[in-house]
C-alpha cells in the first residue's frame, strides 16, 4: 500500500495508478492527491502499451462525445432565434473594434459561463472576465466589467495591499507583497499549436478594450496574472 506501507495492496486507483490496501487509504490518498478516482480516457499511451483494452475505451469515448454534440445540436437554445440574434450582435460588434470573438455550441462550459453583453446606448461591452493567478493556484470570474475600465482598475481588488479585500489579499499574498512594477498580465494567444502556446502581454494602465483590439477571444478573456520572475514556461510573443 502507498499510503500507509503497512498491509498489502489490493486496490490500485483507476486514475493515479496508486496502491491502496483498504477503503481507509483510498480515501486518504484521494484527499491528499486531490483525486477524483475517475480513470482518465484522455491520458497519453504510448503505441508499444496500445492494446485492444485502449482501442475499445478511445472508441466507447469518441462515442460518447458524439452523442453528447448530438443532443447539444438538438437543444433548444441552438434553434432560438433571439439567441442567435444575440450572438450575431456580440460578434459583430467586436468585430467593429477589431475583436475576433468565438462562440461556443451549446453544451460547452465557457458558452454556458458567458455572461458578456453590449449596451447600444452606451455602445460599450460589459464583459464576462477570468482572472487567474498562477502562482497561488487561485481563479476568479468577473461580471459585467465595462471595457472602458483599467486592466489596473480591475486588479486594483486583488493585488493592492490597501484597496483590496482582506481574504483575497491574503490568499494572494505573494503578489500583494511584491511591487507592481513586477506584475505582468497575459492572455493566451489562441489558434496556435499545443506545442507552440505563447502570451499576449497587456498593458495594465489602458483599457480593457484597447488591449483586446486585435486578439481572438474565444467566448470571453482570461487574464493570467504572473510575476516578472516566477512566470517560467508561458512565454511571451516575440521572447
Amino acid at each position: 500500500c502507498e499510503t500507509c506501507s503497512k498491509e498489502a495492496a489490493k486496490y490500485r486507483c483507476p486514475r493515479c495508478m496508486k496502491y491502496s490496501c483498504s477503503l481507509l487509504c483510498v480515501k486518504k490518498h484521494k484527499l491528499a492527491l486531490s483525486c477524483n478516482g475517475v480513470r482518465d480516457k484522455t491520458a497519453f499511451v504510448s503505441v508499444n502499451e496500445f492494446t485492444d483494452l485502449n482501442l475499445l475505451s478511445d472508441y466507447r469515448f469518441l462515442e460518447d462525445v458524439g452523442r453528447t454534440a448530438d443532443a447539444a445540436a438538438r437543444h433548444c437554445i441552438v434553434h432560438n432565434p433571439a439567441t442567435k440574434r444575440l450572438l450575431y450582435c456580440l460578434r459583430n460588434k467586436a468585430r467593429g473594434c477589431n475583436i475576433e470573438l468565438k462562440t461556443l455550441p451549446v453544451g460547452f462550459t465557457k458558452r454556458r459561463e458567458n455572461s458578456t453583453t453590449f449596451n447600444s446606448v452606451e455602445n460599450k461591452f460589459y464583459w464576462h472576465l477570468k482572472l487567474v493567478f498562477p502562482h497561488c493556484h487561485a481563479e476568479y470570474t468577473l461580471k459585467g466589467v465595462p471595457d472602458d475600465k483599467t486592466l489596473a482598475d480591475i486588479l486594483k481588488p486583488y493585488i493592492d495591499p490597501v484597496e483590496s479585500d482582506p481574504v483575497v489579499c491574503q490568499r494572494l499574498k505573494i503578489y500583494t507583497a511584491s511591487p507592481l512594477s513586477d506584475v505582468r498580465i497575459l492572455m493566451k494567444i489562441e489558434n496556435r499549436n499545443r506545442n507552440s502556446i505563447r502570451y499576449n502581454e497587456l498593458d495594465a494602465s489602458r483599457s480593457l478594450l484597447d488591449n483586446l483590439k486585435g486578439k481572438v477571444i474565444i467566448e470571453y478573456p482570461t487574464l493570467f496574472v504572473v510575476l516578472k520572475t516566477l512566470k517560467n514556461d508561458m512565454v511571451v510573443l516575440g521572447q
